[in-house]
């Protein structure tokens, strides 16, 4: 007869804790302009359906389907192509003002804030570097 294994220890063996990536100054508040854009979209899609501007499938659809991209894009940041994406979202934000004029004043806004959050992001990036050195 064979004899039964030992019971296995209940805190399991110890595995090697990784540390969470710290994101730049850069990083989370553009991101947070992103999800801020997302969220407006959606109200603009409401306001498309209920115009009678595009098809109500369409409205939706794309509407969602921008949402989802937008918010893909946000996890992007850290990345240089993220932040070309993410200036890619802010010109399909002045395209929706074809459909409705008011957009460009809403996209001017977003852009104005994309803007200055990569700018003020960037430099507390860089000062933070200069303090404490480069973050893993």
């Amino acid at each position: 007869m064979t004899e039964a294994p030992p019971p296995a220890d209940p805190t399991g063996p110890a595995r090697p804790t990784r540390r969470a990536r710290r994101r730049g100054a850069a990083e989370s508040l553009l991101s947070i302009v992103l999800v801020l854009e997302a969220m407006s979209l959606f109200f603009v899609m409401l306001v498309v359906n209920g115009r009678d501007l595009l098809p109500t499938g369409v409205a939706f659809g794309g509407g969602l389907g921008a949402i989802v991209l937008i918010l893909l894009v946000s996890r992007t940041l850290r990345w240089r192509w993220g932040i070309v994406l993410g200036w890619v979202v802010q010109l399909g934000l002045v395209a929706c003002g074809l459909l409705d004029p008011v957009m460009y004043v809403v996209a001017a806004l977003f852009i104005a804030i994309w803007t200055y959050c990569l700018v003020k992001g960037t430099q507390l990036d860089r000062l933070n570097a200069a303090r404490f050195g480069p973050q893993p």
